[in-house]
């Protein structure tokens, strides 16, 4: 089975990258989409596969958002506190 990207791998790129990788993931999906309705589609479990990295990249994004702490700001903030005491 092909692995695609994980949401930890998502939480340490920037929000540029983000955005770019969004925007390729959801090309593809049109392209996917528009080969399944020609009769042209081989894989059809890729399209499975783009739609939940899609949803990844929405999630990584909401919670940059709304400020939950992430795999990536945890050492860092956990460092701030050691430097206090």
């Amino acid at each position: 089975m092909a692995k695609g990207l994980t949401a930890d791998e998502l939480r340490t790129e920037p929000e540029d990258v983000l955005v770019t990788k969004l925007k390729e993931a959801k090309e593809e999906l049109f392209n996917l989409r528009f080969q399944a309705a020609t009769g042209q589609l081989d894989n059809h479990g890729r399209l499975r596969q783009v739609k939940r990295e899609i949803a990844r990249i929405y999630t990584v994004m909401r919670e940059r958002e709304l400020g939950i702490v992430t795999v990536a700001e945890e050492p860092e903030a956990q460092e701030d506190v050691k430097s206090n005491d």
